[in-house]
């Protein structure tokens, strides 16, 4: 079983440190950079892994990198292997926020009952999407075609 990951969230949320014009009201002043800025801080563009499917591979793993502080890939994968598909990306968030709670040496209980917004303190945003694979369609597809990335890059014969 293989694991592979894509970091999506990066495109979502703090617009303040891409881009100047949101860097001022209504965003509260404790997140405002004082100096202005000519370049983004952080970039939009997720990072992305292009991989041949095979049809050994079961599921993939969509994920914020609220999830990837707290758990490596080997314990997403075992926690998905080993638990029942209904409900499989709350146990993930769950078992990365058990993780959090560790770390700050508090329990799990008591790190829930942190309001939200406080709670940004402890952990970042976790979001998790599991995706369950049907090996049949993958080893009958009729694609016989080079494999894209979403840059447009081709892989396999270009030597990028």
């Amino acid at each position: 079983m293989k694991a592979y990951c894509s970091q999506v969230s990066r495109s979502i949320g703090d617009a303040y440190l891409k881009k100047t014009e949101f860097n001022r009201e209504p965003l509260l002043p404790k997140f405002r950079l004082s100096e202005p800025f000519q370049k983004p801080i952080i970039v939009a563009e997720p990072s992305t892994l292009v991989q041949k499917l095979h049809p050994e591979d079961q599921f993939l793993i969509f994920a914020s990198d609220g999830l990837w502080e707290h758990l490596n890939n080997q314990e997403a994968v075992n926690i998905v292997n080993s638990c029942p598909r209904n409900g499989i990306a709350r146990k993930l968030v769950k078992a990365a926020l058990k993780e959090a709670a560790k770390k700050r040496e508090m329990r799990y209980s008591d790190l829930k009952k942190i309001d939200r917004g406080v709670r940004r303190h402890f952990h970042d945003d976790i979001t998790v999407i599991v995706l369950f694979l049907d090996s049949n369609l993958i080893s009958h597809s009729s694609f016989r075609g080079p494999i894209l990335s979403i840059k447009g890059g081709i892989s396999g014969d270009a030597n990028i």
